[in-house]
């Protein structure tokens, strides 16, 4: 079995067509169904499984190690998945997470819904009871019986493509599915669940031969020039998302050659250098005030989406953001544009981005705009000194890992989806792309304290994790990089608070709350489980302490005590809440 990789330029039904030629007859070989599974995630490219073990899965658990593929064993299935998506991230290339049946398969599922809305790649595999023991409570029995089949274990919000593999001779078909998934453009979730008697069943059928055809979503020349005509009518404003992260350097060039004003989502900083004057700020959570002014004062014809699905955490769904003569919205997904501003004017074109802008590049050469280069407004960044007393300020924490993480390393640095991610989105600054990663869709607490794990072993380098108190003590994997020496640095936000909970209710006017948790001291935790750490109480001694974490060959935790009076930047999410006028709140 052998599988090829073929880069094409097709539309979504030419490459689906390109795709379906997946089968080859190969003289029969004797393999478990296992073993076969492994084979062909093994040949699909699949470099990493994390996981939890379970007798159950115990087949699939000993293939995997018998193969090529790196395998992990975690502390928690929501972990794993969380790790998995983000080594998605960092490699581009597909992850495996596997479980036990029950509550393995149901602890994995918050980290699976992340991978769906994050668009990661990622292939799940459980086990499930034998049909024999079905209905007769079975040890964490996992059937109908016992568990709701619709959305787990079939197709459908959670995961793109899911089946049970009752028979050696579905697996042409499941390989074809998971081909073919992987193949599209975007993301991919799939789950396979293999009964235990399956999983040790011998293959009554050959293995299929997969051919993966990558193609690229183009559009025609006559959108393009449409497109052109629209944005040469007056001016227009670049709105990067997270889905154009591999045109950084064909945005660049289109924005310096039309004086387009450029901003980002939170999940897109860096892809357009945020030094650069024609960069007006981060949108939505955390972002900057900037961007509001120049909606409110220089408010564009236009704007070019993206990439990106305009959600709330990327547009808090403000009507200021909507452009004079509306958005000309460019995704891969056709059903993105004009979800989140349904009343406003939107030109849909689905295409990959950098083919996209390419062709926008060559009109705008042939043709070439007289630019408009206004002072535009800039986000701004104040240094402020250290001080000799009292608890470390967030913002002076920020500033120094700037200075010494940001720009003094090519490090991942990654921020955890409350207070962190809000500090990260405002005050960072990054100049290239994949530099930074929080999640802004599905927005997990625990997300980046796990998923560090899976970015670190991916990228092979040290990579950084900014988070809350509340989210290390959700759920880390602080054991799993000690066991497999990954080399990750957790710098926690520690002010014994839900610290956007609590200024959350009272911004929204909600009294008596109990949002505080006992003062944790993280360093003893982090040396408790084979890792190192160091306590940091007074802003004169953060620069020396994130030198020694940047320098620490073992997995690291900086522990800041930080000031809880100081809040972080979220007022924007809490007046759009306010503005909802309902009371079913969340954070």
């Amino acid at each position: 079995m052998d599988i090829k990789f073929q880069d094409t330029q097709a539309n979504t039904t030419e490459q689906l067509d390109s795709t379906k030629q997946l089968f080859d007859s190969k003289p029969p070989v004797t393999f478990s169904v296992a073993e076969a599974v492994v084979k062909i995630l093994e040949e699909m490219g699949v470099e990493y499984a994390f996981g939890v073990s379970g007798g159950a899965i115990a087949p699939v658990w000993a293939a995997l190690h018998q193969s090529s593929i790196q395998v992990l064993h975690f502390r928690h299935e929501a972990g794993a998945a969380f790790a998995a998506v983000e080594a998605y991230f960092a490699s581009d290339r597909p992850v495996v997470v596997f479980t036990t049946t029950g509550p393995g398969i149901t602890n994995a599922l918050t980290g699976l819904l992340a991978a769906r809305w994050e668009g990661a790649k990622v292939i799940f595999v459980s086990a499930s009871t034998s049909a024999p023991q079905r209905g007769r409570w079975a040890c964490q029995e996992t059937s109908t019986y016992t568990m709701p089949s619709a959305g787990i274990f079939t197709s459908g919000p959670i995961f793109h493509y899911a089946t049970t593999l009752e028979r050696s001779d579905e697996l042409p078909e499941v390989a074809q599915r998971i081909a073919l998934g992987l193949a599209r453009p975007g993301g991919f979730v799939a789950h396979i669940s293999i009964p235990t008697n399956i999983q040790t069943s011998s293959v009554n059928t050959s293995l299929p031969r997969v051919t993966l055809s990558h193609g690229l979503v183009t559009v025609s020349e006559e959108t393009i020039a449409e497109c052109v005509r629209l944005l040469s009518e007056g001016p227009f404003a670049i709105w990067v998302g997270f889905g154009a992260r591999g045109a950084a350097k064909e945005i660049r060039q289109l924005a310096e050659k039309t004086g387009a004003a450029v901003m980002c989502s939170p999940r897109a900083k860096g892809i357009f250098p945020e030094d650069h004057p024609q960069f007006v700020g981060v949108t939505g959570f955390g972002g900057h005030e900037s961007v509001l002014r120049y909606m409110q004062e220089y408010r564009p014809l236009r704007t070019l989406v993206l990439g990106t699905r305009l959600g709330e955490r990327t547009s808090l769904l403000l009507p200021v953001m909507i452009p004079l003569g509306g958005f000309l919205h460019v995704d891969i997904d056709p059903e993105i544009p004009g979800t989140a501003y349904p009343s406003a004017e939107t030109f849909a074109i689905p295409s990959d981005i950098k083919v996209f802008v390419k062709g926008l590049l060559k009109h705008f050469l042939q043709h070439p705009v007289q630019l408009t280069k206004p002072i535009l407004p800039r986000p701004k960044h104040s240094i402020i000194n250290p001080r000799t007393h009292g608890k470390v300020r967030p913002v002076v924490l920020m500033d120094a890992i700037q200075r010494l993480i940001v720009e003094g390393s090519d490090v991942l640095v990654m921020t955890e989806s409350s207070s962190s991610s809000a500090w990260g989105n405002y005050m960072l600054r990054f100049a290239k792309p994949h530099r930074y990663r929080n999640c802004s869709g599905f927005a997990s607490m625990g997300h980046m304290t796990t998923g560090v794990v899976g970015a670190a072993l991916a990228r092979r380098d040290k990579t950084v994790a900014i988070v809350g108190d509340g989210a290390m003590l959700m759920n880390n994997e602080i054991s799993t990089a000690v066991k497999y020496q990954i080399p990750v640095v957790w710098i926690v936000l520690n002010d014994g608070h839900y610290n956007m909970c609590d200024r959350g209710m009272a911004m929204l006017g909600f009294q008596g709350v109990d949002a505080e948790i006992p003062q944790t001291d993280f360093v003893k935790i982090a040396c408790g489980m084979g890792a190192d750490g160091i306590r940091v109480e007074r802003e004169l001694d953060i620069e020396a302490s994130l030198e020694k974490a940047m320098a620490a060959i073992a997995p690291f935790v900086v522990d800041v005590v930080i000031d809880s009076t100081q809040f972080a930047p979220i007022e924007s999410r809490i007046l759009n809440l306010i503005a909802e006028s309902e009371t079913n709140y969340c954070y």
